[in-house]
């Protein structure tokens, strides 16, 4: 499966900033921001800016197992990097 990279950066509420990547199956930019703003909510910081500035289309790849099945079963899959 080719997934699409959102590359993001947002400002958590004690100010740190969190770095992590959207990967969905679709390239839709506004999609990318909901998923971004569903996981962020589901973590406690549903309060972080996230628009297009944040959350930026950064490539396209081919997906491993793990994150096909998170795609089918919510739409998209986080991948954590700094400050999550």
């Amino acid at each position: 499966m080719q997934i699409h990279v959102y590359d993001t950066y947002v400002t958590a509420k004690d100010g740190h900033i969190m770095h992590f990547d959207v990967f969905t199956a679709e390239r839709d930019d506004q999609k990318a921001i909901a998923y971004a703003k569903t996981w962020l909510a589901s973590i406690g910081e549903s309060t972080a800016t996230v628009s297009s500035k944040e959350c930026r289309f950064c490539h396209s790849q081919q997906a491993p197992a793990e994150v096909i099945d998170s795609i089918n079963q919510q739409g998209y899959f986080i991948y954590k990097m700094e400050g999550c």
